[in-house]
């Protein structure tokens, strides 16, 4: 009965009918770089119009993926280029797709449904995935912010100025940003922030990286010779962790429903991520390239420290601008992704809570929503500054940690984009499910190897081969499998193109229970030991570290 009520209402518009949770995301698009009035919803016909729309709609693609290039990034590129040349450069080529899929599926959430991640798996899976959502999403984030001033304070070091008031005038900088009640112009800032990152091509032209090497192993895969590859493996799922990261899919959706962005604009919109993916991998290649090369033939290559001693590095043997860039650039992508992070943070707690959450709002009209970002900002600056603070421990755990959470953000991308009450004309089609379904398997198979490399001593080559063969016959079964089942087209599909862009989610009040399967129930039990056990194994893990080193 419901499913014929729901396929006859669906090619309703609902486009007075929204879930939006802060009366604030609904009004004008006030994009760092244009306006778009609201209902102003025609077709752009000329090309000058179809570019000041993709103008005004800038932003969320953009910052989330250069975001994601921080300090943690820095370090893991530059790790890889300095201790196996431009062998891995392939991982990247593989990841374009996977980046694509997923932080589409989140802008088209955001777009249609016009309430945040954290509050629709509440929503739909019940108050305890909705609890740990938001709790492992607040420790990892704030983790992951602490790596973000380690960052800073490193690239402070290059050029000799004090830690303390770098560190500290990076802080305000960041609170002050966001903390104008001004969307347009927070906008703006990571707008100058994500354009600062091209810093990096100067040094990659400076230091004279072989291109053809680059090209191809950017898209000839391969294996560096003679090097243990079980810490190949780590490095690899280090690079996935580090590129695809689950702070990613709170922000960009929750972004998208601050800018104001309708399903009119995903187009729009998804161009704007093709935009930012192409940042993050420029940025990527650039930088294992350039230290690659750097590096090559000297006793530093195979040894690599931080992101501190790389640019010493450059200094050392290319010259002191392009290292004097390259620490520019680690200091600009640290503070976006301080940026990032916590806001995706503050959105979460203001989704599960109803609280006001909008850069729209000034601090004293939205307190709760900038405590929780100016608590972070604050808190990782002082750990930072803290002497003899375990920085190095902080950072493995953001990566063991990251790797262990993914794939429950993928699992739950996946479902929600497959909630036809959510997204009616919107889900998921067949062949995004049979992609993101291997993908899934894939980094779940990665976060087992990570995690147990990172926990187990004698986790060894044997068994991270054991586990890939393992996880690559499950990802090819369940790819046969979704194949097979081949999933109904989306319902609705034969709507108009006008009511599609028209249809919203209903308030959350009017939606029906969510409906899974058995099947779907039991893997969600599964992962819920897999991540409680984890979680402690890993809290376990990195409490005898801080002890022994204590």
């Amino acid at each position: 009965m419901f499913e014929e009520s729901y396929v006859a209402s669906i090619h309703e518009p609902r486009a007075n009918a929204s879930a939006h949770l802060d009366d604030m995301h609904v009004g004008d698009i006030n994009g760092g770089l244009g306006t778009i009035r609201r209902g102003d919803t025609g077709a752009r016909k000329t090309l000058r119009q179809r570019l000041v729309t993709f103008l005004a709609i800038l932003g969320p693609g953009l910052i989330v993926m250069v975001g994601d290039n921080d300090a943690g990034a820095f370090g893991t590129y530059t790790q890889a280029g300095q201790n196996y040349g431009t062998t891995l450069l392939w991982t990247l080529l593989l990841l374009v797709p996977v980046l694509y899929v997923n932080q589409e599926m989140v802008l088209r959430l955001g777009a249609v449904s016009g309430v945040g991640h954290a509050r629709l798996i509440l929503e739909r899976f019940g108050r305890f995935w909705g609890a740990f959502s938001v709790i492992d999403l607040f420790i990892l984030n704030a983790l992951t912010i602490v790596t973000e001033f380690i960052g800073i304070s490193l690239a402070l070091s290059f050029f000799g100025l004090p830690k303390i008031w770098g560190v500290l005038a990076s802080a305000a900088l960041v609170i002050i940003a966001a903390a104008q009640g001004n969307f347009r112009r927070f906008e703006r800032f990571c707008i100058v922030l994500c354009i600062g990152s091209l810093f990096l091509i100067p040094v990659l032209v400076a230091v004279h990286a072989p291109l053809g090497q680059t090209v191809h192993d950017f898209f000839i895969p391969g294996l560096p010779k003679g090097a243990e590859l079980s810490t190949v493996m780590l490095l690899i799922a280090g690079i996935v962790g580090t590129t695809i990261a689950p702070w990613q899919l709170f922000f960009q959706q929750s972004y998208v429903i601050d800018k104001r962005i309708t399903p009119a604009f995903i187009n729009y919109e998804r161009w704007d991520l093709v935009l930012g993916i192409g940042f993050v991998i420029l940025g990527a290649i650039a930088m294992m390239s350039f230290t690659a090369a750097t590096f090559a033939g000297h006793k530093e290559f195979g040894n690599f420290a931080d992101a501190g001693a790389v640019a010493a590095g450059i200094a050392k043997y290319v010259g002191y601008w392009p290292a004097a860039f390259f620490a520019i650039a680690l200091m600009d992508a640290s503070i976006i992704g301080a940026a990032a992070v916590s806001l995706s943070t503050a959105y979460a707690v203001g989704d599960v809570l109803s609280l006001k959450h909008s850069l729209h709002r000034k601090p004293t009209d939205a307190p709760a929503f900038y405590g929780v970002y100016l608590a972070l900002i604050g808190l990782a600056a002082a750990l930072v500054l803290i002497p003899d603070s375990p920085l190095g421990l902080l950072t493995n755990a953001v990566q063991v940690l990251a790797g262990v959470l993914l794939p429950s953000a993928t699992v739950f991308l996946l479902l929600l984009s497959n909630d036809k009450p959510v997204l009616g004309p919107w889900a998921n089609t067949a062949r995004v499910n049979i992609f993101t379904g291997v993908v899934i398997a894939v980094l779940v198979v990665l976060s087992i190897v990570l995690t147990a490399s990172t926990l187990f001593a004698n986790f060894g080559t044997t068994q991270i081969l054991g586990t890939l063969g393992v996880g690559l016959v499950g990802a090819t079964g369940i790819g046969v499998w979704l194949a097979i089942a081949h999933p109904s087209p989306a319902v609705g599909e034969s709507m108009s193109l006008d009511a599609k862009r028209a249809w919203r989610m209903p308030p959350l009040t009017e939606l029906p229970p969510a409906k899974l399967s058995v099947l779907n129930r039991v893997w969600l039990v599964i992962l819920r030991v897999y991540l409680v056990g984890a979680v402690v194994l890993v809290v376990y893990k990195v409490t005898l570290l801080a002890l022994h080193r204590a």
